[in-house]
């Protein structure tokens, strides 16, 4: 599969701040989903992965990670990898245009929506589909 081909279907989410091209999804039944997502030049994004674990590999653009909890700060750059296996609340400020490659467990259906909280709801893959 070629990331381009997933280009106006219903695996490519837009965002005012962000953009995510989901090329493995639950319905794939390998027990992970994995997007690649471009985090915005200029915009701050508050995310909540309150019912998944996440892990993030930047392979391009430049910013700011934030634990909402803990205050601690990371300069995300070109090969930082970060996991919010602690399902941690975040902050990212974009200073030039982050490209990642996102891995979520469980897996996402492609349905969810990020709520008030940044939350993605738990929605679980019908089986039979």
């Amino acid at each position: 599969m070629n990331i381009d081909t997933l280009n106006g279907t219903d695996r490519d989410i837009q965002q005012e701040n962000w953009r995510s091209r989901r090329m493995v999804l639950a319905k794939e039944k390998v027990g992970f989903s994995l997007h690649e997502t471009t985090l915005y030049t200029g915009t701050t994004n508050e995310f909540w992965y309150a019912n998944h674990v996440e892990a993030v590999y930047c392979v391009g653009g430049k910013g700011t990670l934030t634990d909402l909890e803990t205050g601690e700060k990371y300069a995300i750059t070109d090969g930082f990898l970060y996991m919010l296996d602690g399902q941690e609340k975040h902050r990212v400020e974009v200073e030039e245009e982050i490209r990642v490659v996102c891995v979520f467990n469980p897996p996402v259906t492609g349905r969810e929506v990020h709520d008030e909280n940044g939350v993605y709801p738990l929605i679980i893959e019908d089986e039979t589909a």
